[in-house]
């Protein structure tokens, strides 16, 4: 018997709006720049988003006139989708669902899965989905986290209950192709502290060609061992010392008489502070700015969650940023913190004070 969260415990009401990140709604908008310059899409086309979450990045498809939905479990979130102008089917997404577009005439000339393919516990059913959902000339992207980053700088704060795989290139290939689909292109991107854009087609579609970044990526993660178990080993021991550091760092601060919040509450701050044991003996609160997360706890520690504001009222030495993955965002929107000598703390990959 597997041990996991069902999917309706975690998606059916979610406290994760994409649209908080401003930094995140420049990719959406960027990327949706860049797809209907690529691919040539139209009022004819039709653009569908597994995962979709609060309408992000489907509501500049509709704003250029594009035929867009989105699939979305959470009703609470994509009710948020819904008031931007972005259809938006409540369900998951899976062979069941795809059969009803297909047999609906809503097959989609681009399909896109941002963040959602490491969330997914059938990964056959739903890639099988994006094979029925694909109009026969139509194209997948598929962002996800990259494992070879992920090792490389210590994200294990990202290894959570809500996420069941981590992906290179050589695996992701593998499920694809065993679902008749095929990855003709791949780009690095610096989201989510180093992502993934994967292009995918169906097998049996003769006119893209496989670029030379898929073969180089190939070539790069065997080089770099991802299929040898020593690959993995090495890893957990630099997870250990990287909470060694940053235990050391949070004790001589507070030796000294320094007080520390944080900022967010994302999951992988859960990771990070659980493992590290880390609660309000170190942490004094955490902010976030949305506010289905004020006056909630964070689990395990039970740390509080305040509105930004807190961090001007009570004006902390340190502000430790929880979602590093967009540190640059709110180390600007938090300048403010100078005035009275505040300082901001990256915990991932190695503790850096950054003043």
């Amino acid at each position: 018997m597997q041990e996991y969260v069902r999917r309706e415990e975690i998606f059916t009401e979610y406290a994760y709006f994409s649209s908080y990140s401003d930094s995140w709604l420049d990719h959406a908008r960027r990327y949706t720049e860049q797809m209907i310059g690529e691919f040539g899409l139209t009022k004819d086309s039709r653009v569908i988003e597994v995962a979709s979450n609060d309408g992000y990045l489907l509501q500049y498809f509709v704003q250029r006139g594009i035929p867009a939905l989105g699939i979305e479990p959470a009703a609470n979130v994509a009710q948020a989708a819904v008031a931007k102008g972005v259809p938006t089917l409540v369900n998951f997404f899976g062979r069941e669902t795809a059969r009803t577009l297909a047999a609906d005439d809503q097959q989609a000339d681009l399909l896109i899965g941002n963040n959602v393919l490491a969330q997914v516990h059938d990964l056959n059913d739903f890639v099988a989905g994006m094979k029925i959902a694909l109009a026969p000339r139509g194209v997948i992207t598929v962002e996800c986290p990259h494992l070879v980053r992920l090792v490389a700088e210590k994200q294990f704060d990202t290894i959570y209950h809500e996420h069941f795989s981590y992906f290179s290139l050589l695996s992701v290939s593998q499920i694809f192709a065993a679902h008749g689909l095929t990855i003709f292109d791949v780009e690095e991107l610096e989201t989510h502290g180093g992502s993934l854009r994967i292009y995918a087609c169906h097998t049996e579609d003769p006119l893209r060609p496989i670029t030379p970044r898929v073969d180089a990526l190939r070539v790069h993660e065997s080089e770099a061992g991802l299929d040898q178990l020593n690959y993995y080993a090495d890893f957990a021991e630099q997870v250990r010392e990287t909470k060694r550091k940053l235990l050391d760092f949070l004790i001589a601060a507070k030796r000294a008489g320094k007080s520390i919040a944080g900022y967010g509450a994302p999951g992988k701050g859960n990771t990070l502070l659980n493992y590290c044991g880390i609660r309000t003996d170190f942490l004094d609160y955490t902010v976030d700015r949305n506010p289905y997360k004020h006056g909630k706890f964070l689990p395990g520690t039970h740390i509080p969650i305040h509105p930004p504001d807190r961090i001007r009222e009570t004006r902390p030495d340190y502000v430790m940023i929880l979602p590093w993955n967009v540190k640059q965002e709110i180390m600007a929107q938090l300048a403010y913190i100078r005035e009275w000598g505040g300082q901001f703390v990256i915990p991932i990959p190695e503790v850096a004070v950054v003043p």
